[in-house]
């Protein structure tokens, strides 16, 4: 028998266990996240309750890109990669490397520090397998993904981004962080905050398969010409929104 996409992917899909849905715990997790937009631990743990099997047909649909197979074959650890601040020192100015730069120091962040609440409660993340690799490299690209969709780290850029992520990765836990955020936002009725979120998620949808992509050689692109390559359009709704507002689609 022919070996195509589907096939493969149904021989070597994930155990059983790693693809059950738990809602239950993946709610409790998300009214935490409402309710404090910083806690990481709160997404990871709704990532782990509801992404199930989208980890390893990610993994499957970049072995059938162009660069895929190299990628998969070498499998970077970005994160140490963005760790290296000699390298991302050597990224030139207006390159989405050195955008990136500018946002995790201005925001006192770093790609450890997300890898570390990742590993809590989810030892399985590091293992030598190539779906944990592919989730690792999902984890890492995500500050990557602030830049090149232009969302910063209020919560409704947040909120506008795991809409943006879940058209990319089709991970049910980003479409319910993007639906609890869009139904707390009914509340308040001066900004289009429900268009903006919807809006992420059609950008995510046209863009181009943004994990497919050769990340080193990214972030050395020019970063208005790899949003025009990737089809990466302006964040309209969510820029016509004061800053000072962006946060009120959560709390309260």
């Amino acid at each position: 028998m022919a070996m195509t996409a589907d096939t493969i992917d149904a021989k070597y899909a994930p155990p059983r266990a790693s693809t059950k849905l738990d809602w239950p715990h993946a709610i409790r997790a998300l009214r935490r996240l409402l309710a404090d937009k910083e806690d990481t631990t709160a997404v990871f743990e709704i990532m782990r309750s509801l992404n199930g099997a989208s980890t390893a047909k990610g993994y499957h649909r970049l072995l059938h890109t162009p660069q895929g197979g190299r990628i998969a074959y070498q499998r970077p650890e970005f994160a140490e990669k963005l760790m290296d601040d000699a390298w991302l020192d050597s990224l030139p100015e207006g390159s989405v490397g050195a955008a990136y730069r500018t946002f995790v120091r201005s925001e006192q962040l770093s790609a450890e520090g997300l890898a570390e609440v990742s590993r809590k409660g989810l030892s399985q993340i590091e293992e030598q397998h190539p779906y944990a690799w592919f989730g690792r490299r999902t984890r890492d690209v995500h500050d990557v993904w602030h830049i090149l969709s232009g969302y910063h780290r209020d919560a409704l850029g947040e909120a506008c981004l795991v809409a943006f992520s879940y058209a990319q990765t089709k991970g049910l836990g980003w479409a319910l962080i993007a639906v609890g955020a869009g139904l707390r936002s009914l509340k308040e009725k001066r900004f289009p905050y429900r268009a903006a979120i919807w809006q992420g998620y059609q950008r995510g949808k046209r863009a181009a398969w943004l994990l497919g992509e050769d990340y080193e050689t990214l972030m050395a692109e020019p970063l208005e010409a790899a949003r025009r390559r990737l089809n990466i359009t302006p964040a309209t709704v969510y820029d016509s929104i004061p800053p000072e507002a962006r946060d009120l689609v959560v709390g309260g």
